[in-house]
């Protein structure tokens, strides 16, 4: 590709300047597989990006987008609709945690994320307590890019460029603790963690605060598997202080952990849910906020006649987008993806754990068919290990992600063993030949 054609694009989340010197694109895609422009071979380990759970180029989807596109390619959802979005959202009210059966429509996890948040403000506002304005977010927690998830979200690397972000925000403190290194699924320790939750309600008063938003398994920022009963403690924390509990499901959503959502896996239901992602199995761009009956008429019957909610965006429920979210659920229901995936956990568990006697491996760590392989940095050089295990893995046929000196991993649910055994090889030795 020369050169010119690369200018235009802005990347995201990317070094634009070392990627364009160097490119690594992908030019087609099929189950397990992406295929560079010459025509290599490249497994994936990361699902695309956290979403394509059900594999690449099901032919199910694609074909019902066609079909759509040729009949709706588009249709105005304020104070319209069309069948499609309608039945999209039936489907997934029957999937998602019981009780959660209203859905919003959005059309990322970013949006998903604010959506969520502004249907707590305006919960609380319609309840009769107007000053439950404030929000909490969590250390080293990930909710997309935009401004609201931006300021309750807790990776620094991602706030520092924008300035104060949303006032009225706090945090709760991270997970991840060392003792629990090598935690096989859910770790021991940490549970006491939860507890930072009353001295927020101490500190700021408990009628002061409108929700708290986590996600089960903190993916973006590295892996961090929520300690045993953390999400218990929360639930019955909020329930205790008439907080709503967000659980944002982008990337745990859709099978990920071996259920639908992990909010069956860990047993803890909230009051609102966010998901994308694997919603459409990334063919088109969708999310969605699941919210509770109680929430949606709470909101919806105690507003003036007219809309009820000054919320909603001109793609939300798009026909194409719509129609991609159906034809993903029935693969999901006739394959039994969530269940697959939970087989072959156990073997997946097994073979990153292999890994910990690398050179450099500090922690690794695994929920469902997520896994995550801390390791210690060069000194002075943070993330250039993980960035020459990437570009080596990738050079030899496996395409991972990283995160600082981190690497995810979190391949499609159609994974069989002779996968597991290429990437936990290919890994293996990209993590032994990167040495100071």
């Amino acid at each position: 590709m020369p050169r010119n054609d690369l200018d235009a694009a802005w990347m995201p989340f990317t070094a634009n300047r070392s990627f364009k010197a160097a490119p690594r694109l992908l030019s087609r895609a099929d189950g397990m597989l992406y295929w560079t422009p010459e025509g290599r071979e490249v497994l994936d380990a990361t699902a695309g990006l956290w979403c394509v759970n059900a594999g690449h180029n099901r032919r199910q989807i694609t074909e019902a987008i066609t079909r759509t596109a040729t009949s709706l390619d588009f249709a105005p959802t304020f104070q319209m609709g069309h069948p499609l979005m309608f039945e999209a959202a039936s489907r997934i009210a029957g999937v998602t945690p019981p009780g959660l059966d209203r859905i919003f429509f959005t059309n990322s996890g970013s949006e998903s994320a604010d959506t969520a948040l502004k249907i707590a403000l305006a919960y609380h506002r319609a309840n009769g307590q107007p000053q439950r304005t404030m929000l909490i977010g969590r250390e080293r927690g990930y909710h997309g890019i935009n401004f609201g998830g931006l300021s309750v979200g807790g990776i620094g690397a991602n706030r520092k460029q924008f300035g104060p972000l949303l006032g009225n925000v706090d945090h709760l403190p991270h997970t991840h603790l060392p003792s629990n290194r090598f935690a096989r699924f859910q770790p021991e320790h940490g549970v006491e963690l939860a507890d930072a939750l009353t001295g927020l309600v101490q500190l700021h008063g408990a009628d002061s605060i409108a929700a708290v938003i986590v996600e089960p398994v903190a993916g973006s920022t590295g892996v961090l598997v929520p300690p045993v009963g953390y999400l218990e403690k929360l639930r019955a924390l909020c329930d205790e202080h008439g907080i709503l509990l967000i659980f944002d499901e982008v990337i745990t959503g859709f099978g990920r952990l071996g259920t639908p959502f992990a909010a069956e896996r860990f047993g803890v239901t909230p009051d609102l849910l966010t998901m994308a992602k694997g919603l459409t199995n990334a063919a088109v761009p969708m999310g969605a906020v699941a919210a509770s009956e109680a929430i949606y008429r709470t909101v919806v019957e105690n507003a003036p006649p007219g809309i009820e909610l000054f919320h909603g965006y001109t793609y939300s429920g798009h026909p194409l987008a719509c129609a991609a979210a159906i034809a993903t659920l029935d693969i999901h229901r006739d394959e039994e993806l969530p269940a697959r995936a939970r087989a072959i956990e156990p073997e997946w568990r097994e073979a990153v754990h292999s890994l910990r006697d690398r050179p450099g491996v500090v922690d690794i760590r695994d929920a469902g068919l997520i896994a995550g392989i801390e390791l210690e940095p060069f000194a002075g050089r943070p993330a250039e290990r993980a960035a020459r295990i990437m570009q080596h893995c990738f050079d030899n046929g496996l395409l991972i992600r990283t995160t600082a000196d981190t690497i995810a991993l979190s391949p499609p649910l159609i994974l069989e063993r002779t996968h597991i055994d290429r990437i936990v090889t290919t890994l293996g030795e990209a993590i032994s030949a990167a040495t100071a």
